[in-house]
């Protein structure tokens, strides 16, 4: 097969996320698949086998939710990617969809950027938006009525769980100013406050899910009192608390088991999971055996059984149960393997960095290198199978991951080590590990290539502006161009996030903005650089990109845009091998590597 076919084939491969089952309907459940060409939702009756297609429109569906008694799938239908729109619902037997909350007169509820959802096994729901002007709003929809806002806050407050009667919603809020560590609130239906936690300053709260069992008020939460997320019980009416202390290291996720007797522990370490059952009467923790790799969704049966969604770098994703069992294949030929990733510890300015590096399967280095840096940036890249990555890989290049400080995965203190000067931390852990791989024979330096999308683009920007003799081409997918334009177009949640990281708006650190921009360092970049925009992006919106081109293109700098019409990213297949293509096509050009 040649490079071309082979690389296509993988993102053309059907894939599916892993199927969420109702609470009260274990044999119904909704996930997320690109068989029809992007990524819709299906629903799966498990008891006869059939699924169906819930969704179809241009651009794809992103979000759904299904109710606890498996009776309406609930998702949310924005434009061409812009985020901003209103939920919709749908009979999970089929029919035509309605709105799922009835729209008051004059104010525009329900619109609006969405906030997290809660749906009950009595019909009611909680839902967050984020609006233009009112910042925050809880909403409590009852069947057929309008809904009444429960809950308001110029600050960012999300929606995390709703308990099965309906009588406790769970919010996630940021009154103190710090939406990268937010405390917890409980309220009723009619918005009296049940509960408050908030640790102290610098240590968030999560809120997961409330316990499953009917009468039992208990909510699972996500600490950070020992410097890494761990799981911790909370009673909102008592004030009880319980914390789950766990040994092993790793940052730490948990689901209920349906019976609340135990919890489903998911540890990501080093960019690998690993799956526990703990038991919480006696303690202990109980191995489930899962294939080295990584898990990304993780769900308890009613049997007992976990079912997961697994991939490794060099193994196409599936969905696989604890019970030896494939659970579920979406329909068509699988993606061809790749390569199997190596790790690398390099010791950088705030401590030792932990990357990952994909070598192709032929030659020797030094290679031509792409240091594709990852989103967020609270995010990590890790050892899943990724089509971008193999398709580099198949055209002779090694890839380079960093998870820099800011990256998740690795303790609370190094997720926040970014307050201040961002974006210059990240590129000091990024120099480290890329004077490693020259040092070492893995990176040609006269052949690098920086990459990456959203945040990771925004790395690459300021990487080209700041450190102009090292790159020889940049690809920047969706990216922060210029901070403070950025906050003037972006969503409510997003500026409360970037106040947080940067230590307040544009008006109150505006040195800090500038520095961190990488506008400002424009007209120093020197490689041809490529970047991918999206004219419907809420997240890094179209003009402060544009501005970023106008800037190129005024001192005739060597640059290809690539616009296209959806958001922050696109769900059409199609669409994502143009984009992949266009990416390999300009670095291979810029290289000399093509023909």
């Amino acid at each position: 097969m040649r490079a071309e076919e082979r690389w296509q084939s993988r993102f053309r491969a059907p894939r599916m996320t892993l199927p969420v089952c109702a609470g009260r309907a274990p044999h119904r459940a909704v996930y997320q698949s690109n068989a029809s060409g992007s990524w819709e939702i299906y629903a799966w009756d498990r008891s006869t086998g059939a699924s169906r297609q819930v969704t179809a429109r241009p651009n794809g569906t992103r979000t759904a939710v299904l109710d606890p008694t498996g009776q309406w799938i609930w998702w949310f239908a924005d434009t061409d990617g812009d985020e901003w729109g209103e939920w919709m619902r749908q009979p999970f037997g089929g029919g035509p969809d309605e709105p799922a909350v009835a729209a008051p007169a004059g104010d525009g509820i329900p619109y609006g950027h969405p906030a997290g959802i809660g749906l009950s096994a009595v019909g009611t729901a909680a839902i967050g938006l984020a609006r233009p002007g009112r910042g925050f709003q809880i909403l409590h929809v009852s069947p057929g009525e309008a809904p009444t806002v429960i809950y308001e806050h110029a600050e960012a407050a999300y929606v995390t769980a709703m308990s099965p009667d309906g009588s406790l919603i769970s919010i996630n809020h940021s009154e103190h100013g710090d939406a990268l560590h937010p405390a917890l609130r409980v309220v009723r239906p009619n918005g009296s406050t049940v509960g408050d936690l908030r640790d102290a300053p610098g240590k968030g709260l999560i809120g997961a899910r409330f316990s499953p069992v009917h009468g039992d008020r208990r909510l699972l939460v996500l600490h950070e009192r020992r410097g890494r997320r761990e799981p911790l019980l909370w009673d909102p009416v008592t004030g009880d608390q319980r914390e789950v202390y766990l040994r092993d290291p790793g940052e730490v996720g948990a689901e209920w088991f349906e019976d609340a007797r135990s919890l489903l522990i998911i540890r990501q370490d080093r960019g690998r999971t690993r799956l526990h059952r703990y038991d919480l009467g006696g303690g202990g923790m109980t191995p489930i055996d899962t294939p080295h790799g990584v898990i990304e969704a993780a769900a308890a049966r009613h049997d007992g059984a976990v079912e997961y969604a697994w991939s490794s770098s060099s193994h196409p994703p599936v969905i696989r149960s604890s019970a030896g069992n494939v659970v579920m294949n979406p329909p068509g030929p699988s993606a061809p393997p790749s390569v199997p990733v190596e790790d690398f510890d390099v010791e950088g300015p705030g401590g030792r960095v932990h990357a990952l590096v994909s070598r192709p399967e032929r030659g020797a280095g030094p290679y031509p290198t792409v240091f594709m840096l990852h989103g967020g940036p609270t995010s990590q890249d890790n050892d899943s199978f990724l089509p971008g990555v193999a398709a580099w890989v198949d055209y002779g290049f090694a890839v380079v991951r960093v998870n820099y400080r800011g990256s998740t995965g690795y303790g609370s203190a190094w997720r926040d080590a970014l307050r201040g000067d961002v974006g210059h931390i990240e590129l000091a852990d990024v120099t480290a590990v890329r004077e490693h791989l020259v040092a070492h024979g893995v990176a040609d330096p006269a052949r690098l290539v920086v990459a990456g999308r959203s945040w990771g683009g925004y790395l690459t920007l300021l990487a080209l502006g700041v450190q102009p003799k090292v790159w020889a081409a940049g690809i920047a997918a969706v990216p922060i161009a210029d901070h403070v334009a950025t906050y003037e177009d972006e969503t409510e949640g997003l500026r409360a996030y970037q106040r947080a990281l940067l230590g307040g708006s544009p008006d109150d650190v505006p040195e800090r903005y500038a520095s961190c921009s990488p506008i400002t360092y424009v007209d120093q970049v020197e490689a041809p650089v490529l970047i991918l925009a999206g004219e419907n992006d809420p997240r890094c919106p179209i003009r402060q990109v544009t501005n970023y081109i106008d800037r190129l293109a005024g001192r005739e700098h060597d640059h290809e845009v690539y616009r296209y019409d959806a958001g922050h990213g696109t769900l059409v297949v199609a669409e994502q091998i143009e984009q992949m293509a266009a990416q390999l096509d300009f670095a291979r050009k810029r290289l000399g590597l093509s023909g």
